[in-house]
C-alpha cells in the first residue's frame, strides 16, 4: 500500500511542477514525448495503412535497389549469347577498313615513303623535331580510336599520329579537281632580287624586293618550243621590196588572254620570235610568236614576271645575249638573265645619283655594248649618262643644250652615237668614240618634238652620223618629218648635217600628238601612231614616203595605242611574210598583222 501512495505522490508532482530548463542551469537535453489527453494508440492496422500509403525511407531504399538489380537482370538477359557482355559502349564499334591485303600494305607504305621524301625535300614549317619522342595512345581515348588499324594497336609515336589524323582528314574531306591540277603542276622557282645596298635615300628600296614567280632559264622556257630553233635561221632568200600606195596586209591570232592594265612597252626579240610586253601592272609578258601551225596553242605565254610595286615603264631585249632589261619609275633596274635565271637589281649610277634620279626610260645599242639612260636633271638643257651593258659600269656623259629638256633618243645603227631630240624641235648628234656633239640641226616646224627614230641603211660605209638612212621626228601638233640622211651625206658641204634641213616629206595623217613611231628591220616601212585618238594608226611606205590608202579601215580593231613593234619576216617564219606588226592598246590586247 506505500508504494501505490508514493506512485501517487510522484504523479502528482510531475503534473505540479513540469520539468523546466532555466537559463544558466545545466541541463541534459532527453527525448520527451508529449501525448494529448484523449489521443487513442495506433492499432497495427492503421500503421500498416499508413505505411502502404506514405511510405517510410526504408522501404524506399529497398525499392530502389530492386529496380536496379531488375534492370540489369533484363539486360543480361538480352545480351545472353553474343559473347559482350563485359564489354563498355565505346567497345562495341570500330572502323571497319576492309580486308588488309599485301597490296594495301605496300601502298600505304610507300605513300608514307613518298611522304616521308616529300617533307625531306620540302620541310614544312610546322614541323617539330619533339614529334618522334612524342606518344599517343589511340585506345585510351574514344575519338582517336577510328586512327587504329588493327583492334590491338594502341600506341604511335606523334609523326605517325600527325599523318593518320592527316589521312583521316583527306579520307573525309576529298580533294577538289582544281586542288588536283594545281598539285600537279610544277611549283614555280622562286628567288630573291639581289639585295639593295644603296644608300640612305635607297632605303625604301629595300622594301621593294620581293620573290620573283617564275626565273627559270631560257633552255627550259622554250623547250617545248621546236620551230625557235628552226625559224630563226630563216630568212637568206632574196629580199622582196613592197609596193607603194597598197599593202597586203593580213590579221594573225591575237596574243591570248588581256593583260591588267594598259601596254606601255612592246619589242620582238632581235633573232628569235619572241615578243616582250609589259605595262604599269608591274608584271612582265614574254609570248612565242607562232600563229600558224605546228604550234598547238597560237602565240603561247612562255612566262612572266611579278616585280611588286614597280610599275614597269621600258622593257627591252639585249640584242646578243639572254638578258632581258626592265625599269620603272624608281631608282633601280632589273635585269633578268634568261640564261641562267638569275635576276640583278641595279640600285645606282655610280657618280651621278644626283643626276639620275630615276631610271624609267632607256635605250640599249644595237650591237649590245652599251646602254643609254635619260637623266633627270634638265639644267643646261639634258643629260644621258652611257652605261657599258655588261658591267652596268658608268662610261660617259651626253648633255645638250634645249629648252624644256630631251624628248627623246635612239642610237645609230652602228652603236657609235646618238640622235638626241629636244622639246624645242633641235636634234643632235652625239658620237660616242669623240664624246662630243658632231653636229646640231633644227627639225622644221617642230612644235614640241615628242618623238625620234632611225632607220634603213645607206651604202656610205664612214659617216659622222652613223649608217642609217631615215630619219622620223614626230610633234605635239601631230606633224612627222621624214628625212633622208644619205642625201645630206652625198653633199659636197664640210658639214655632216645642213643646219636647217628640208624634210623628205610632212605627213599631217595624225590630228593628235605623236607617241610611237616605228621602222620595220629592213626600212621598208614607218608606222605612226597617236595615243590620244581611237585608231590613229597609219603606215608609211619608204623609200616612197607615201601612207597606205587601204590600211587601216574604219572596222580594224586598234582602240587607243600604247604600243607598236614591227619584227622582221624572217624571225617569226620567213617565206612572203615581209615583217610581222604587233599594236598593243589601252585595254592590255595585243594585235598581230603579217605584211606580204
Amino acid at each position: 500500500m506505500s508504494r501505490s501512495l508514493q506512485e501517487l505522490a510522484d504523479r502528482s508532482v510531475n503534473e505540479e511542477e513540469p520539468a523546466v530548463a532555466v537559463d544558466g542551469e545545466d541541463s541534459e537535453p532527453s527525448d520527451v514525448e508529449f501525448e494529448l489527453d484523449g489521443e487513442p494508440e495506433k492499432d497495427e492496422t492503421e500503421e500498416e495503412l499508413e505505411h502502404l500509403v506514405f511510405g517510410d525511407s526504408a522501404g524506399f531504399r529497398e525499392g530502389l535497389k530492386k529496380f536496379r538489380q531488375g534492370e540489369q537482370k533484363e539486360e543480361e538477359e538480352t545480351l545472353a549469347g553474343t559473347g559482350l557482355e563485359g564489354l563498355d559502349d565505346a567497345d562495341l564499334f570500330f572502323t571497319d577498313v576492309g580486308p588488309s591485303t599485301k597490296n594495301d600494305r605496300a601502298l600505304a607504305t610507300t605513300s608514307d615513303d613518298e611522304d616521308d621524301t616529300l617533307r625531306s625535300r620540302h620541310p614544312a614549317a610546322w614541323q617539330d623535331s619533339d614529334d618522334e619522342r612524342m606518344l599517343v595512345s589511340l585506345a585510351s581515348v574514344p575519338r582517336l580510336r577510328k586512327l587504329r588499324r588493327t583492334e590491338a594497336e594502341d600506341v604511335v609515336n606523334g609523326r605517325e599520329y600527325v599523318k593518320r589524323l592527316r589521312r583521316q582528314f583527306e579520307m573525309l574531306n576529298p580533294t577538289p579537281e582544281w586542288a588536283q591540277q594545281a598539285i600537279q603542276q610544277p611549283a614555280p622557282k622562286k628567288r630573291r632580287l639581289s639585295e639593295n645596298t644603296g644608300s640612305e635615300d635607297d632605303v625604301s628600296d629595300d622594301d621593294m624586293d620581293m620573290d620573283v614567280p617564275s626565273v627559270a632559264p631560257l633552255s627550259k622556257l622554250l623547250q617545248d618550243a621546236e620551230s625557235l630553233v628552226r625559224q630563226s635561221g630563216l630568212g637568206a632568200g632574196k629580199k622582196r621590196k613592197l609596193r607603194p600606195e597598197v599593202i597586203d596586209i593580213q590579221r594573225t591570232k591575237d596574243i591570248a588572254g588581256i593583260q591588267p592594265s594598259a601596254i606601255t612597252s612592246l619589242s620582238f626579240h632581235p633573232q628569235l620570235p619572241l615578243l616582250l610586253s609589259s605595262g604599269p601592272s608591274s608584271t612582265l609578258y614574254l609570248h612565242h610568236i607562232a600563229p600558224s601551225p605546228p604550234a598547238p596553242t597560237p602565240n603561247p605565254l612562255l612566262t612572266s614576271m611579278h616585280i611588286r610595286g614597280t610599275p614597269l615603264s621600258t622593257t627591252a631585249f639585249h640584242p646578243t645575249d639572254g638578258r632581258i632589261f626592265l625599269s620603272a619609275r624608281r631608282r633601280y633596274f632589273h635585269i633578268w638573265d634568261l640564261n641562267s635565271g638569275r635576276v640583278e637589281k641595279i640600285t645606282r649610277v655610280y657618280g651621278q645619283q644626283q643626276e639620275q634620279r630615276t631610271m624609267e626610260r632607256f635605250k640599249l645599242s644595237p650591237d649590245g655594248q652599251y646602254m643609254a639612260l635619260l637623266g633627270s636633271a634638265k639644267k643646261g638643257g639634258g643629260i644621258i649618262n652611257i652605261l657599258s651593258a655588261s658591267s652596268l659600269q658608268w662610261v660617259s656623259q651626253a648633255r645638250i643644250e634645249s629648252r624644256g629638256g630631251i624628248a627623246d633618243f635612239c642610237w645609230w645603227r652602228d652603236s657609235n652615237g646618238l640622235c638626241i631630240a629636244g622639246k624645242s624641235g633641235e636634234i643632235s648628234e652625239w658620237s660616242v668614240k669623240e664624246q662630243r656633239v658632231t653636229a646640231r640641226w633644227q627639225d622644221e616646224g617642230a612644235v614640241g618634238t615628242t618623238t625620234i627614230v632611225l632607220g634603213g641603211q645607206h651604202e656610205f660605209i664612214k659617216s659622222a652620223i652613223g649608217t642609217d638612212r631615215w630619219i622620223a621626228t614626230g610633234s605635239s601638233s601631230g606633224i612627222v618629218n621624214i628625212y633622208d640622211r644619205r642625201a645630206w651625206l652625198a653633199s659636197p658641204s664640210d658639214q655632216p648635217v645642213p643646219p636647217q634641213p628640208k624634210p623628205t616629206r610632212v605627213l599631217d595623217q595624225l590630228t593628235t600628238p605623236t607617241s610611237h613611231l616605228a621602222f620595220s628591220p629592213d626600212g621598208q616601212l614607218l608606222a605612226m601612231a597617236s595615243k590620244w585618238k581611237r585608231d590613229a594608226l597609219r603606215l608609211v611606205h619608204l623609200p616612197s614616203c607615201t601612207v597606205f590608202k587601204n590600211w587601216p579601215t574604219s572596222s580594224t580593231p586598234l582602240g587607243r595605242i600604247t604600243g607598236v613593234a614591227i619584227a622582221g619576216g624572217e624571225v617569226v617564219g620567213g617565206g612572203d611574210v615581209s615583217c610581222v606588226l604587233a599594236v598593243a592598246n589601252e585595254q592590255g590586247k595585243i594585235r598581230l598583222w603579217e605584211v606580204r
